[in-house]
């Protein structure tokens, strides 16, 4: 399941083909894939904070939001 949110996470520069990996993998928003997601999400926004994947670090933010208000 990591594997697909972390596919999940790098294709969100583009959002057509985040959205088609979400449909690919109906486990993402599951209340499994929900954690995953969240933790995913966490480990991406620390390596942005280390200097990282600085392109995505506004798709993160607005990601973790969105878990947030699940």
């Amino acid at each position: 399941m990591a594997d697909a949110v972390t596919f999940y996470a790098y294709s969100l520069l583009q959002p057509n083909t985040a959205a088609r990996v979400r449909d690919a993998f109906p486990v993402l928003g599951s209340p499994a894939g929900l954690a995953a997601e969240a933790t995913v999400c966490a480990q991406l926004l620390q390596t942005v904070s280390r200097g990282d994947n600085r392109t995505l670090e506004d798709r993160l933010g607005d990601w973790s939001e969105e878990l947030r208000r699940r």
